[in-house]
């Protein structure tokens, strides 16, 4: 009987081991630096050295976009100056900007983010900061109210500074406030643009096409779901990408750096898709459960709890949500009176090691049972008995007359 048992386990062992070493061999990329993250919930459903230190090239654009469009106007005239476009390195990506051109502030986002041209930064830097030092503070400044602690920006381009750099998990936090951002949101959709006659520019032959494979139907990288957001290389960062997926409500960033980009984000985003769902476990202002006031009259007593906020998890698509059963935590001394809306405690739900709560309100007004009201209900209880107590006494004497 014992040798049976311990076969068993070991089976058990092995299944279990199988399971897991086939879990993580579902994600191989080449990439040095990922990250995999649901947008909703946040939930990070892949990573690889997010944390670390490296170079992000292009993608650093992204905060240069999001922050031209919070604090500039689309529709502004923008004078290029010597100082913003004469600094660049051969070999960088431009869109040819001239010295003395007016240009719009919406067409030099189009060249920043379709075509990743970098003397468009410049321009744009300037004139949002007044200097590429003060546009690059107001970055750092940025990064640092979303919660980004391994970036620092010295330019807005992402040409090479070993003072320059960010991490995996930091872009998609800038990523992740940027797409909030509907024209931010429209802007890295794009597939190509052109850049209208200027006063130094007479023809309209600087044709914008995008960068990034995955959003363009004619590239072997296609991702039919993706939609943005920004390329990035140098020699040093190696390849980057910083990317969104969106199918049937449920969206994705992935962000790779330093690797293959296209079929590393591809790969990614096939895994999230094939292997996760996103559940919503409880709708907004349902009852949850029904508790007893111990204080409270008998009209009111029985009281409904209300959820405040939809409940939804992404979870691997392997877990029975349906037999989850949720923390419920009441709010100590839970006496009447208790007004509809009022807190009374929380929910908590714990999927895929993942928590996710929700306060508990009143659903109906709870009222106290009066000392008053005590008295008169103690009183009649006695009446009662005293009723009985008579009537006993009365039946036994006619009892005892007819003996």
């Amino acid at each position: 009987m014992k040798i049976r048992k311990k076969i068993i386990l070991l089976l058990m062992l092995l299944i279990i081991s199988i399971q897991t070493i086939s879990f993580a061999d579902e994600v191989s990329i080449k990439s040095k630096s990922a990250i995999l993250v649901e947008v909703s919930t946040g939930r990070i459903l892949y990573e690889k050295k997010s944390t670390e230190k490296m170079w992000p090239a292009s993608t650093t654009k992204i905060m240069t976009a999001i922050l031209v469009i919070e604090k500039g106007n689309l529709n502004d005239m923008v004078t290029v100056t010597e100082t913003a476009i004469g600094n660049i390195p051969s070999g960088y990506v431009t869109c040819d900007l001239q010295v003395g051109e007016e240009i719009s502030v919406k067409d030099l986002l189009n060249a920043l983010m379709i075509k990743s041209a970098n003397d468009a930064a410049y321009v744009l830097a300037e004139h949002i900061g007044g200097s590429i030092d003060g546009f690059s503070d107001l970055m750092n400044q940025k990064a640092r109210e979303l919660g980004c602690t391994g970036t620092h920006f010295v330019n807005p381009n992402g040409i090479h500074d070993d003072r320059h750099y960010s991490t995996a998990y930091d872009l998609y936090l800038i990523a992740t406030y940027a797409m909030k951002n509907q024209t931010f949101r429209e802007l890295v959709s794009q597939t190509e643009a052109v850049l209208p006659a200027t006063n130094l520019y007479p023809n309209e032959d600087r044709t914008l096409k995008t960068t990034n494979a995955l959003i363009n139907p004619d590239s072997t990288n296609y991702y039919k779901n993706a939609i943005g957001i920004k390329t990035g290389y140098t020699s040093q960062a190696g390849n980057c990408l910083v990317s969104e997926a969106s199918r049937d409500g449920l969206e994705f960033i992935a962000v790779v750096l330093n690797g293959d980009r296209f079929p590393d984000s591809i790969q990614l985003f096939d895994y999230a898709y094939d292997n996760f769902t996103l559940t919503k476990i409880k709708e907004k202002n349902t009852v949850v459960d029904t508790i007893e006031i111990e204080n409270a009259t008998k009209e009111t007593k029985m009281l409904d709890m209300l959820i405040d906020e939809s409940i939804t998890v992404i979870n691997n698509k392997s877990i029975d949500i349906n037999q989850i059963i949720p923390e419920i935590k009441l709010r100590e001394e839970l006496v009447a009176p208790i007004k509809a809306g009022e807190e009374i405690g929380t929910i908590k739900y714990k999927v895929d090691d993942i928590e996710y709560s929700a306060k508990l309100l009143a659903k109906a007004d709870v009222e106290e049972q009066t000392y008053y009201s005590v008295i008169i209900f103690i009183g009649i209880v006695l009446l009662l008995i005293a009723f009985l107590i008579l009537s006993t006494r009365r039946k036994n004497k006619k009892k005892k007359r007819r003996r």
